[in-house]
């Protein structure tokens, strides 16, 4: 079977206080409409990655990212790590080589690690 990740979406706690980060302090772009209880933000190359007021049954007790990792592929690893820091964002882990090119660290809201990379040079 032949598949393809069309979309990705991240459960969240307060969707206004995560679209706040996402936008405010990563620099993503909300698009003009979403579904009702989510935040859906879209890249030139098609990619669609949401924010979502969690299903129903979620243990809110918990991380809601333990245990996901996201990967965002950007141009400059380091711009964005000046901007993260600028905003007040929680860098985890500072610019450094990675498996697949330079890459940075960052904490979201509700526990979720992203790791943004710039393709190159890996370890």
């Amino acid at each position: 079977m032949h598949t393809r990740l069309m979309f990705t979406s991240a459960q969240v706690r307060d969707l206004d206080v995560s679209q706040e980060f996402f936008t405010q302090v990563i620099g993503f772009e909300a698009a003009e409409q979403s579904p009702p209880g989510a935040v859906v933000f879209r890249n030139d190359h098609g990619s669609v990655f949401a924010i979502r007021l969690p299903l129903p049954g979620t243990d809110l007790t918990k991380d809601l990212g333990l245990g996901m990792g996201l990967w965002f592929s950007v141009a400059d690893v380091d711009a964005l790590h000046a901007r993260i820091v600028s905003a007040g964002g929680q860098v985890v882990s500072p610019p450094q080589a990675g498996p697949f090119g330079r890459m940075v660290v960052v904490s979201a809201p509700d526990g979720y690690q992203l790791t943004f990379y710039q393709e190159g040079e890996t370890l």
